[in-house]
């Protein structure tokens, strides 16, 4: 199975959310993110529970835990890309929906213009 390129969402102004949001959690929960990110990238669609779960509307989320605190990334798959496009840390066992939402419209917008809203290095 080819890898799925994995890319993050970019805002009107250049910053990239899902960045500086992981930059600002611990270094721990860093990796566990990352190490999440690396196994969507190896099985892409074929990602499932308890590592990946279909949230709704085409919206996923990656699941990571550390000392009893939640962190999701949340994504969408375009062609063959998977697009990350929002973040949260987690409480409960569910994803608030004004954070789903937040992705939903991010999705639109990086729909309508991927390039614009592709975030390069």
């Amino acid at each position: 199975m080819p890898r799925t390129k994995v890319i993050f969402y970019q805002e009107e102004d250049g910053r990239a959310p899902f960045l500086e949001w992981l930059y600002g959690i611990p270094a721990k929960a860093q990796l566990k993110c990352l190490a999440r990110l690396e196994r969507l990238r190896q099985e892409g669609h074929e990602l499932r529970r308890p590592e990946a779960d279909l949230l709704r509307d085409k919206i996923y989320e990656l699941r990571s835990s550390l000392q009893g605190v939640h962190y999701r990334v949340l994504y969408f798959f375009h062609g063959n890309v998977a697009a990350v496009v929002s973040h949260g840390i987690v409480k409960e066992d569910r994803v608030p929906s004004v954070e789903i939402d937040r992705a939903l419209e991010r999705k639109r917008r990086f729909e309508a213009n991927p390039n614009k809203h592709t975030y390069q290095e």
